[in-house]
């Protein structure tokens, strides 16, 4: 991307007309608003990898209880080859849906 100084050096009085004036706020806005999207699009993907995360969590913790009952109560056992299976999965689509490449 060029600087403006780049863009006029040739003919700097240019700026001083009002329509390049305008134009040149114009184009800064607009890169305002690109640096503001590029954020809020890194901002969505950092709220997604920690909703994703808490989800992983709390599916960790159910089935540490489920193991807990398992030994104290003589429930059955917890899957975990079948749960991590499912948690894979769920983190696979995931990251596919947030387009999150891991």
């Amino acid at each position: 991307m060029k600087s403006i100084r780049e863009i006029f050096r040739n003919n700097p009085s240019l700026l001083d007309e009002p329509e390049v004036a305008k134009l040149l706020d114009y184009c800064e806005e607009l890169q305002d608003e690109m640096v503001e999207f590029k954020f809020q699009k890194s901002n969505n993907k950092e709220m997604a990898m920690l909703d994703m995360l808490k989800e992983v969590i709390k599916g960790c913790n159910a089935i540490e209880k489920e193991q807990t009952e398992h030994e104290r109560f003589g429930y059955d056992s917890p899957d975990y080859p079948a749960t991590i299976s499912n948690l894979k999965s769920y983190i696979l689509k995931r990251c596919q849906d947030e387009k999150i490449y891991l």
